[in-house]
């Protein structure tokens, strides 16, 4: 068999795989029981390797039970940083950043004039409630607003690997630099997929070998 058989692909993996209750179900109940079976199941797919940035993976610490986690089944997971100042970025990209931001910038002042008018009648926490969460909703839905999700873009484009986020933000403009991505609720399905070709690319090795 041909070795470039045996070409291992990447993934590069977000915090909400684990993190999100909505998208880690499939895995675990908790963050911590998530990540287990997750690294379980990435021990038994060695065609595949699994990347974090190490800001994400300190970011997951905060979420998880360390000394819950067999120390064995962390290395799976390989943290790399990007290599932020050797990786190309079309420069319009940036235009498009700016844009974006001045049009939510915008949409929030108009939420805040909005909330201003229509106070009357209404306590101060209940127009308070209100405005922070259509602004949170105006500005950072939709938008790469941390260093992190920065880090996981580049990483998955300098990788060429499957990026794997809920992010909606970040699923945006990985698509912007033809990043691969996939949303983790399919993420399970997608792994058990791995194991069974991984399976078959073992047994294909092993006869083989007794044939030789």
């Amino acid at each position: 068999m041909e070795e470039q058989g045996f070409k291992k692909s990447i993934a590069v993996l977000d915090t909400s795989l684990f993190v999100n209750p909505d998208v880690r179900a499939s895995f675990g109940e908790d963050p911590t029981s998530a990540l287990e079976n997750f690294l379980f199941m990435a021990a038994q797919a060695p065609i595949f390797e699994f990347y974090m940035p190490p800001s994400i993976f300190r970011e997951l610490q905060n979420f998880i039970e360390p000394e819950k986690i067999p120390a064995g089944l962390l290395v799976y997971i390989h943290q790399k940083s990007p290599r932020k100042y050797e990786i190309p970025v079309p420069g319009f990209l940036l235009y498009e950043l700016v844009e974006d931001i001045r049009e939510r910038v915008n949409k929030g002042l108009r939420l805040a004039e909005k909330a201003v008018r229509t106070a009357e009648g209404k306590s101060a926490d209940e127009v308070l409630q209100d405005l922070r969460r259509k602004y949170r909703e105006a500005l950072r839905e939709g938008i790469i607003d941390s260093k992190e999700d920065v880090d996981l873009i580049l990483l998955a484009k300098e990788l060429d690997g499957l990026l794997v986020t809920a992010d909606q933000g970040a699923i945006k403009w990985a698509d912007k630099l033809g990043v691969k991505w996939l949303i983790p609720e399919r993420f399970k399905e997608y792994m058990h997929e791995l194991i069974k070709k991984s399976a078959s690319l073992a047994g294909a090795e092993q006869k083989e070998g007794e044939q030789a």
